[in-house]
Formats: structure tokens, C-alpha cells, sequence
């Protein structure tokens, strides 16, 4: 292969990857919302590109369940669905919970002193008005201790149920568990991990993400009700 054509897939492969960043940037602040039509020579004119490597990262954004395309008519957001939340967050549970025993047989002072830094960070966020702030650091604190367990498969599948809640659920339906309850249990979980004492942790995880899915549910379920009134 000549070096200008490696240079010329690379290129594509670049554009495709900016593509698909900037998409999910709209998605993450609600430009792109839930059932609607995705007009890629729109987002290539937004993005400042040509459509082939938007095309490309929105078939990304179809393997992601973010997207689908129907044939002949083009590709449409997919719709909030309250099934599918529940799954999410049941499945997370599953994972975050399977992976505190190998986090805690490797955690050392070094991991402990990391997952500290994303406590304090997220106690810092959850201060600010920003749900979309809040969001991430939660986020971070979550993944930053399912990654400290060095289980590479099950960290790259609880990333993917991430992408899924931030990227398709607004801020406004996931973070409305009470900030102080959320404080307390990522601080009790802390506590817990620094102590080793695993039974506490997984008790102390599964009812802060219990908590979390009811929450969501109660506010998709809100939601659900004041758009069938709406369409009355």
C-alpha cells in the first residue's frame, strides 16, 4: 500500500471519528432529542464536513442503539423507552457490583487516593447548577471504580450502558435523585472501599443505583403521562 493512499484512509478514518464526536456532543446537550428525524446533510453542514463521514459515525451511533435507519426514509433518533432504562440500570448493578471483590483485592493506597479525587470532584459538581456537570462526575466516580478492578471487558460494557443513559436520557430525567442522598451514598460506598469491607460496598452500591433507577423511572413515567395529556 503507498504511503498516499495509508495517508488518505487515515484522513478518512479521522474525519469519521470527528464526525462521530461531534454528533455525540448533540446528543449529550439535547441539540439531537429522543424520536427525532437525523438529517445528515444538516449534521455535515453543522459540522462543517461532507456527509460521507457523517454517514459513517451515525452507522457507529446504529450499532450503539443510539440511532436507527429505515430504509429508504433515513435515520431517526431512538425513542425513550422505560423498558430499556430499567435494563440499563439492572444490568449496571449486575456489573459494578461483580467487580468490587477484584477492585478491593488491588485497590492499594495509589487506586484509594484515585477513587478520593472522584469523590471529592463529584462532591465539587453536584454543588453547581449544571445537571450535565453533575452528570459526568458522577459518571466518572463510577467508572473510575469499576476501572481500579482492571476487568478490561466488563469496564468497556459499563461505558457502553453509559453512552446509552447520557447520550439519550436528558439530565433533567436521570438526576433526580436528591443531591444530598446521592452525596451520602457515594460517600458511604468510599468509606466502604477504604475499610475492605466488601459486604458494605455491594450493599451500599446496589441501593445507591436502586435508588437511581427508581428515580428515573418515576420521572420517565411523569413524563410519559404529561405528553398523553398533551395529545388529548
Amino acid at each position: 500500500m503507498s504511503r498516499n493512499i495509508r495517508e488518505k484512509k487515515k484522513s478518512t478514518e479521522d474525519y469519521t471519528q470527528e464526525a462521530y464526536m461531534g454528533i455525540r456532543r448533540m446528543f449529550f446537550l439535547n441539540e439531537i432529542i429522543p424520536g427525532q428525524k437525523i438529517s445528515y446533510g444538516d449534521l455535515a453542514e453543522r459540522l462543517g464536513m461532507s456527509t460521507t463521514p457523517v454517514i459513517q459515525a451515525l452507522k457507529r451511533l446504529e450499532f450503539q442503539g443510539l440511532v436507527r435507519h429505515e430504509p429508504n426514509r433515513g435515520y431517526y433518533t431512538e425513542n425513550i423507552s422505560l423498558k430499556e432504562i430499567i435494563e440499563i440500570y439492572d444490568f449496571r448493578e449486575l456489573i459494578e457490583t461483580s467487580l468490587l471483590q477484584k477492585t478491593l483485592s488491588r485497590i492499594g493506597q495509589k487506586g484509594l487516593k484515585t477513587l478520593k479525587k472522584a469523590l471529592d470532584s463529584h462532591l465539587e459538581a453536584v454543588r453547581d447548577i449544571y445537571l450535565k456537570g453533575r452528570l459526568l462526575k458522577d459518571m466518572e466516580f463510577h467508572l473510575v471504580l469499576a476501572e481500579l478492578s482492571g476487568c478490561t471487558l466488563q469496564i468497556n460494557t459499563l461505558k457502553s450502558l453509559f453512552d446509552l443513559l447520557y447520550l439519550k436520557y436528558r439530565g433533567n430525567i436521570l438526576f433526580v435523585t436528591p443531591m444530598e442522598t446521592v452525596d451520602s451514598e457515594h460517600i458511604e460506598l468510599y468509606n466502604c472501599i477504604a475499610a475492605s469491607d466488601l459486604d458494605g460496598a455491594i450493599k451500599v452500591l446496589k441501593q445507591h443505583i436502586s435508588n437511581v433507577k427508581e428515580h428515573a423511572v418515576i420521572s420517565i413515567e411523569r413524563m410519559n403521562k404529561e405528553k398523553n395529556i398533551k395529545t388529548i
